[in-house]
């Protein structure tokens, strides 16, 4: 016979399972109430962390655009609806071309506003198809407003069905995750808001555009991991986890994208740079995309990993470090192998028309992924994918570490925030 059948089987009290629901109530991926951390354990997170959320926020404050910006070069965009339309041949001057689509346009605003504008567009597979009773977006070259000449026809207006797209989503969250999702929202916000009023206006300025991002998702990973998930030990080792995860993504980066000699020159940057009128360091923006794209995946992987180690502490209190790494490695492996197929299915799917057209250029397989388009999705989808791997062990570790130096729950006295 066994020992382990001779033991008695410890008998837990109703007493103490409801003080043990209650510390646990929360203990998922949403973070709840947290164990307070000893103060060694308090002391050395802030030690490691507060010099990096530093430098993230005096390096904002050093890159922020001080000036007005540069100057504006593109048309101008306005609004109207298409009252009728007519396809016909395009004419210059005596010569008849191809066919065009001519179109009467009730400008709702701009100089025009009020006024019908006649304007014709080409009749191309590239361009949308217009309709009377479109909602429509011109460009407007600042020439004469009442001129057809003046604009061209570019877009549909999309804003109400992407309000009420946005307003769904936002519904979805809160009644889902409720207080949670809330939080949730506002951090979305504060990414946004971080996106438009920094990162943005200080790469057009002619700032480096990698020390942006690098302070920018800085700054959005300090301020959004710990407005959603609470000021606590457990998400101090997820910020740090993510910090190291995404320091290695800048580095591999930085390394491949010179060793595979990438520009960075694409059609949307060439376009860009003939919009700034200046120069601007192109390889540098593919990094900064590079850096703040992995962010999002990486704080899912690393908050996940965190959260999982301290509900192992929490059900075993007795497990030590080596147990508790080995138990969230193997809870990471499941889930770094999703999150990992899901960014490249990303990549690939924002890349498919690149795709296609290599497909129908009839060149070799290896000349369409070594072309400047396609390497450069690569470069950035597997050095993404590098740092979400080694997220899951260095997080796990620094999990397991600082989650085997807090107090452990007694059963008279249960867990606060």
């Amino acid at each position: 016979m066994h020992d382990w059948e001779t033991q008695p089987i410890p008998r837990v009290t109703e007493v103490e399972l409801t003080e043990r629901d209650s510390a646990n109530t929360g203990h998922g991926h949403h973070h709840g109430p947290a164990t307070p951390a000893s103060p060694r354990v308090r002391k050395l997170l802030l030690a490691l962390l507060a010099p990096f959320a530093l430098a993230a926020v005096v390096g904002m404050v050093l890159l922020y655009p001080t000036g007005n910006g540069p100057e504006s070069r593109g048309q101008q965009a306005v609004s109207g609806k298409i009252t009728a339309a007519e396809a016909g041949p395009c004419t210059s001057g005596d010569t008849s071309t191809d066919q065009c689509l001519t179109v009467t346009v009730e400008m709702t605003d701009g100089s025009a506003k009020g006024s019908d504008v006649r304007t014709s567009v080409p009749i191309e597979p590239s361009t949308p198809r217009f309709a009377v009773g479109d909602d429509v977006v011109l460009a407007y070259n600042g020439g004469d407003p009442l001129s057809g000449g003046s604009y061209q026809l570019v877009d549909f207006q999309r804003g109400l069905p992407l309000g009420v797209l946005a307003a769904l989503f936002a519904v979805a969250v809160l009644v889902l995750g409720r207080w949670q999702g809330l939080k949730a929202l506002v951090a979305l916000g504060l990414s946004f808001a971080v996106l438009l009023l920094f990162v943005l206006p200080a790469i057009l300025a002619g700032e480096n555009p990698l020390l942006v991002a690098i302070a920018g998702a800085g700054v959005i990973m300090f301020a959004v991991l710990y407005l959603t998930h609470g000021l606590s030990a457990r998400t101090s080792t997820a910020v740090l986890g993510t910090m190291v995860s995404l320091a290695l993504i800048g580095v591999l980066s930085a390394v491949f994208s010179a060793a595979t000699k990438l520009t960075g020159l694409d059609d949307q940057t060439a376009t860009l740079l003939g919009t700034l009128g200046h120069g601007i360091d192109t390889r540098g923006l593919l990094l900064a995309g590079i850096v703040i794209g992995a962010l999002g995946v990486l704080d899912d992987v690393t908050v996940t990993q965190t959260s999982a180690v301290w509900e192992l502490r929490a059900a075993n209190p007795a497990l030590g470090w080596r147990e508790l790494y080995a138990a969230g490695l193997r809870i990471g492996r499941d889930h770094v192998s999703s999150a990992v197929n899901t960014l490249v299915m990303a990549y690939a799917g924002a890349a498919l028309p690149v795709l296609l057209y290599s497909s129908l250029s009839g060149v070799g397989l290896g000349t369409v992924l070594e072309s400047q388009t396609i390497a450069q999705e690569i470069v950035r989808t597997l050095v993404g994918s590098i740092g979400l791997v080694a997220a899951v062990p260095v997080t796990t570790a620094v999990a397991a570490l600082v989650a085997v130096r807090e107090p452990a729950l007694s059963p008279a006295r249960p867990r606060t925030g």
